[in-house]
């Protein structure tokens, strides 16, 4: 299989989603500092983004905002993987009952709008953090347990895993050394696809009030504080939408480019296989 170097475009992304994670310790003032005699002042030397409804420093609330957004939307794709993942890998493996119920809850779940399913549960759980992080959850491991299944199908009939077997080699240890290299690639192909769709959601149930709550800076949070004052403070909406926006297309093309390396190798792979 030959080598691809991973354009230097991608360290950049990279090095910016992980510099948002810094966001608290660049701020230059307190996120939830009100001082109401500068309110919904402007950009100044003192506050660089201006102040919003309750004089915090805007700037201030977008870094911090940006550890809570994009930190949760991470959080709930992590724990997404680590829930989808070994259980397609199980479905995919034993097969028979086992994986036939798992795929009819895949099924059901996948055939029900993302946004639709979220909204629901959230608004019967309640609004906060961890509500919020368990209805991402429900509607996000379905996707990693189809792809993990889908792969193992693929590879399980194959002459060197029955040759493994036939080594000798215990169940885990087959999973583990050919099974989970062959997972690795698609699934953060996915997961950085899916970044910036966890992130709309995450922004888009603390929009509505059913995710993250006030004080706390989260992005989408911030677009419905400055709804009431968008003729006087347009930047109120606009800077966190710009925020959203810049960190949804960067985390698409991200997962754009390696989803292309990874179809690219999966091919070469394919042709080496068909001269040797």
């Amino acid at each position: 299989m030959t080598t691809r170097r991973l354009p230097w475009g991608v360290f950049a992304v990279l090095a910016v989603l992980g510099l948002l994670m810094l966001g608290p310790v660049l701020a230059p003032h307190s996120p939830e500092a009100v001082d109401l005699s500068q309110r919904l002042h402007g950009p100044s030397a003192q506050h660089w983004l201006g102040t919003d409804n309750l004089g915090r420093d805007l700037l201030s609330r977008v870094l911090t905002g940006a550890q809570i957004t994009v930190g949760l939307s991470l959080l709930a794709l992590a724990l997404s993987i680590l829930i989808g993942v070994p259980l397609g890998l199980l479905s995919g493996w034993i097969g028979g009952r086992f994986d036939w119920a798992v795929m009819r809850v895949v099924d059901t779940f996948i055939a029900l709008p993302d946004y639709i399913v979220a909204i629901i549960l959230s608004g019967l759980l309640g609004p906060g953090f961890v509500n919020m992080l368990i209805a991402i959850l429900v509607v996000k491991w379905v996707g990693y347990t189809r792809l993990t299944r889908s792969l193992v199908m693929q590879e399980k009939h194959r002459d060197y895993l029955m040759i493994s077997t036939l080594a000798g080699g215990s169940t885990g240890r087959v999973l583990r050394q050919h099974m989970v290299p062959h997972i690795v690639g698609p699934t953060l192909a996915l997961a950085t696809m899916d970044i910036g769709k966890v992130i709309l959601l995450v922004a888009s149930l603390s929009f509505i009030g059913m995710g993250v709550q006030p004080p706390s800076p989260e992005w989408g949070a911030m677009l419905n504080d400055g709804r009431a004052y968008f003729a006087q403070a347009p930047q109120l909406m606009i800077i966190p939408g710009l925020a959203i926006f810049v960190v949804v297309a960067l985390a698409s093309w991200l997962g754009d480019q390696l989803m292309r390396r990874h179809t690219i190798s999966a091919d070469d792979e394919r042709i080496a296989h068909v001269l040797a």
